[in-house]
């Protein structure tokens, strides 16, 4: 084999093995290594050049050996206390409730900043006239759930380590409006192993009205469980994270659009309901139980053509990961 085809082939065998690792959770990939070891990247290749004509033996094990050293510090370091950006911030759980001044440290020369973990309730009362409830949640780094009902319209129970959440609304004739989204998030984390902690953000809806949900977030764990409620439209566009959504019946016509980055999407929907899937995704790996190909990208389930109610998901994304499963 000739040696100008072996680096190629082992990158991309690192490559996939890295994803086989962190697919099956044996590997926890420290993003801030990304920022501050870039410079390997640079050694790669100008080891590579330097050697470009060498088709020695030796001369191959050390291009291979600088790739393997280097995708082994990028996946397997923790080179977070190092990023090189400015302020770190890292978060505490504080058990005592004395005003001690070094709870709230401010370090010029470290840049340190240490914050209270918080917590917040909100509640909106729900209204006889209320048919329509528009719900957008935007702020990452936030583990969702929701699963339980309530007699007011929404409820949601937060834990803050960063940043804080606010609750705005507006009424319009049936249509309530409700926006929940994170507010002075500012600075980067901390994502040292002992400081691997995120938000977290549970709702409880009420049943009656039809709800349209709208999310947008980053980096984020997502469990919603509305098979409950009246669903319109799930419109969720997320970054890295794991997503995991289960519905009821759908409605005359519900519309899922579901874009994500390097994420594990989860979808449950019922085993009599009509659905068509259409996707968009690139090097992604697709798993729709129940469902027949009816052309290029789109899928349906048995008798979707002739059913009343009818749930259209559409899902794109990057390197991720996606299952339709009939309950």
């Amino acid at each position: 084999m000739k040696s100008n085809k072996i680096i190629p082939g082992v990158v991309l065998m690192l490559i996939g093995v890295a994803f086989l690792l962190r697919n099956y959770g044996y590997l926890n990939f420290h993003f801030w290594n990304l920022f501050y070891l870039w410079p390997i990247v640079i050694v790669v290749i100008g080891i590579n050049l330097i050697f470009a004509n060498n088709r020695s033996t030796w001369a191959t094990l050390l291009k291979l050996g600088v790739i393997v050293v280097g995708f082994g510090l990028l996946l397997f370091g923790n080179f977070s206390k190092h990023h090189p950006f400015g302020t770190r911030y890292s978060y505490h759980f504080d058990d005592d409730d004395d005003d001690d001044d070094d709870d709230d440290e401010d370090y010029s020369e470290g840049r340190k900043i240490t914050k209270i973990e918080g917590a917040a309730v909100f509640n909106e009362m729900y209204s006889d006239s209320v048919k329509v409830a528009d719900l957008n949640i935007s702020g990452g780094a936030t583990t969702y759930k929701l699963s339980d009902t309530t007699n007011q319209l929404f409820n949601a129970n937060t834990q803050e380590y960063f940043g804080n959440y606010q609750l705005t609304t507006d009424k319009k004739d049936s249509l309530y409006v409700l926006n929940f989204k994170m507010r002075d998030n500012k600075g980067h984390f901390d994502w040292d192993d002992d400081h691997k902690k995120s938000n977290l953000a549970t709702f409880k809806l009420n049943v009656n009205p039809v709800w349209n949900i709208n999310v947008a977030t980053g980096a984020t764990d997502l469990d919603f469980d509305l098979s409950q409620f009246k669903v319109r439209s799930l419109d969720l566009a997320g970054g890295a994270g794991a997503f995991k959504i289960k519905f009821g019946q759908p409605l005359a016509t519900t519309n899922v659009d579901i874009s994500t980055g390097a994420s594990d999407v989860d979808i449950n929907i019922p085993v009599t309901a009509a659905c068509r899937i259409t996707k968009g995704t690139a090097f992604s790996s697709n798993n729709f139980e129940g469902f027949t190909k009816v052309s290029d990208g789109a899928y349906e389930t048995p008798g979707f053509a002739n059913a009343t109610n009818k749930m259209y998901i559409k899902i794109k994304g990057g390197m991720s990961s996606f299952s339709v499963k009939r309950y």
